[in-house]
Order: structure tokens, then sequence, then C-alpha cells
């Protein structure tokens, strides 16, 4: 019948759900283990079955059917009142009615896509204790002691008033540390500690982790990068210059070596002190200063690459209004480019301005490009700050720029003539 076809189905799909949740050694124990026979509704024959009387393998034997309740009895005494057949004429109609047992499974798979949403399981089902002991994920603890922010205490390397002093004049024209508080500069000075290279010593190594940075207090150690299997010259640092910063501010490897060139003697300051005072205002203060070059005329055509190589080689200056920044008739070895302030060119021999310099403006130049000396003087006519590149430096990085450098050259031909 549809209801025992039903039933059916619903018990083997039960029986599959026990032997995948492990409920049970096999369907038939599982299932009459755990949950107990479902009766048969009222008003259905006693021991209807699939086949010749007899339950199929995964279903107990039906129960002896229950005594009606009293609702069941009002239903049934109604359906009377009606017409109905008797119980024993409906179940001699559902025998006659029951398909062959060959067209069972055909009958039994459609009745159980059409009555899917009616399946229900057999009382109690979830009553039964079902294992919930899930393997849980393994994983590295992110958020950990580890990664806790504490306050970090920097070392302390005592020095003396003379020597604080001095380290403090090398800090301040360093960009890194230019917008430091003052208390935070000091806690910077008695952090970094002294270190000597001898002649031909590899401070840092191209492509190497850096845990430290350097600053400069004797010696011209060179800035070489290679590129291409060829190693080229980018700069000679001088007293006070700051180098080893690109890979603490960016946890990157190395980006080129820094060979002394003889006795050197360097303040070293640790990566966790850099993290904890200088990094977060060295960042701001590179990005603005990258912003600034990317507005410079001189340095468009550059790649940010180079761009940025060029802003590491360059050293801040400060004049103030009324210095003169290059004499004319000097040898040239620096090009100039103005950050903040005025400046003007003037022809020394005919004492008269010739040119004007303003914020992004750049000098100097002639005397690089040409190996001649200076041809103008520029002097400063209010405080001003500007970033210098050194010879080597110039022609390591913007050799490629020598012909717009030379072309914008000709401006000084009517006016130095």
């Amino acid at each position: 019948s549809p209801k025992g076809s039903r039933r059916r189905s619903s018990s083997l799909r039960f029986a599959v759900v026990l032997i995948i949740m492990g409920c049970g050694g096999s369907a038939d124990k599982g299932y009459q283990k755990d949950a107990p026979p479902v009766a048969p509704a009222a008003g259905a024959a006693a021991g209807t079955t699939g086949d010749a009387g007899q339950a199929p393998a995964d279903v107990a034997a039906p129960a002896a059917p229950a005594a009606p309740t009293a609702p069941a009895a009002a239903d049934a005494a109604k359906q009377e009142d009606k017409g109905a057949p008797a119980p024993a004429a409906a179940a001699e109609q559902a025998k006659q009615e029951e398909p062959p047992a060959e067209a069972k499974p055909e009958a039994a798979a459609e009745e159980e896509e059409e009555d899917d949403e009616d399946d229900e399981p057999p009382p109690g089902f979830f009553d039964q204790k079902v294992s919930t002991k899930l393997r849980t994920s393994v994983s590295a603890e992110a958020y950990g002691d580890f990664n806790k922010k504490t306050e970090f205490t920097p070392p302390v390397f005592e020095k003396t008033d003379e020597v604080k002093e001095k380290l403090k004049q090398k800090l301040a024209d360093s960009f890194l540390f230019a917008s430091l508080e003052d208390k935070d500069f000091e806690k910077v000075i008695l952090a970094v500690e002294e270190v000597k290279f001898e002649a031909d010593q590899v401070i840092i190594q191209q492509g190497d982790d850096g845990d430290c940075l350097y600053i400069i207090d004797q010696g011209n150690p060179l800035v070489k990068k290679k590129v291409d299997d060829e190693e080229k010259v980018l700069k000679e640092c001088q007293s006070g210059d700051v180098f080893g910063e690109l890979a603490l501010l960016y946890n990157c490897p190395r980006a080129a070596s820094v060979i002394s060139q003889g006795e050197t003697v360097c303040w070293k300051l640790d990566r966790g002190t850099f993290n904890a005072i200088v990094k977060d205002a060295a960042s701001t203060q590179r990005d603005r200063y990258m912003g600034f070059l990317r507005s410079v005329e001189l340095l468009t055509e550059l790649s940010e690459a180079d761009r940025s190589q060029v802003a590491d080689a360059m050293k801040v200056e400060k004049f103030a209004a009324g210095t003169k920044v290059i004499t004319q008739g000097e040898e040239g070895q620096k090009l100039y480019i103005v950050e903040e302030g005025t400046l003007v060119a003037k022809d020394d021999t005919k004492d008269e301005e010739v040119l004007s310099y303003k914020e992004g403006d750049y000098f100097g130049e002639l005397a690089l490009l040409k190996g001649q000396p200076r041809a103008v003087s520029v002097v400063a006519t209010s405080d001003c700050k500007v970033l210098s590149l050194q010879r080597v430096s110039f022609e390591a990085m913007l050799g490629g720029l020598k012909d717009f450098l030379a072309k914008n050259a000709d401006k000084y031909k009517d006016l130095v003539a």
C-alpha cells in the first residue's frame, strides 16, 4: 500500500543515517534497538506486508494493533454512518489493490520521490544520544602573548653630554627623526650603540634581512647596488647620513650594500627601538617626502622605484636667509632641489639677480652636466630647506635624464653670457 511503501522507504533511509552516524553495527540492529516500531494506523489491516505476509528484513515484525483511542473510535463510527467499508473489507480491498511484487520497486521509487517531504523519523529518533565530539582545528595562536602590544623599554648606552649633543645635531638633519617629540628624541640618543668597522668591511649586505639602521659618525662608506650582475656605486656617505632604514620601515630585505672605505664609526639603532619610537613618525614623514619628489619636474620621468632610490640618496640641508648655498666659480659637487623657502641666482660679476627659485625647483645641475665651475651663485632669500644629491649619486641615478637636463640648461646661456 502507499503507506507501507512509504514506511519501508523511510526505514531504509533512517537505517542508512544510523549506519553513517555510527549508532549501530547494522541497519537492522540499530533500528530495532534504538527506535520502537511504528504502530500501524487505525483502520489499516494488521500484518500488511510487502511479500507473503513477512516483514522486510530491515523492519521488525509489527506488534498487535493497539486498541483504537476515543477519537479514532469516533472517526470510525462516523465513517460507518457514512457507509464506509468495515475494517475487514478495507483490508481485503487493500490486498486486492496492492501492485504486483515486480512492480513494487518502481512504484516505491515513485512514491519515495513524491513523499520526500512527508517522511518523518520514527518516534524517539531525535532522542538518541549522538556523539558530538568532532575533531577541532589546531592552529597557531594568532592573538596570543606574542602579539600583545606591551610597553617597550629601549636599551640604554651611557654617553657624555658632548656626545649626546653631537648625536642630536646629526639626527636632527634626518627626516627619520625630525618629527620626534623631545622625550622620544632623548630615548633614541640613549638607545644608539657605537660600532666600528675596518676598511673594506661590509656593513650591510644587499638581500639580507635588516635588524638595525646606522647613523654615520666618522668615515665615508660607499652605497653599492647590484643591477643585472653589475655593481653600481649609488652614493658616498658622509657624517650624519643614515642608512639601513628601508628594511625596518617596510620589513623588506636590504636594498643595497654599504661598504666602508676606511675606518668607519657608526651609531647603531636596533629594530625594537625603531619600531616602538621612530617607525610611525618616520613612515608618515617618508610618505610626505615621496609625495613632494613626485611633484618635482626633474623626477617625473623616473619610476617609483628609481624615485625612491633618489629619496634615499638625498640629504636634507637647511640655510638661513642671506646664506650662499653655492658660490660662483667653485667646483660643483651637488644638485639641489628646493623643498621649502625661496632663493635667487646671482651673477657676481654683474651683481645682479638672474633667476629665482621656489619649492620644487632645482639648481646646480649645470656644473654636474658639463664638469664646469659654478656659473652663478645661489643665495637664500628666506630660511629654506633643500635636498642635495651628490655627483656620484647623480651620475648613477639620473644619467638617463641628462638629455632633459641639458635641454633645460639652455636657459642659462642668455642669462650668464
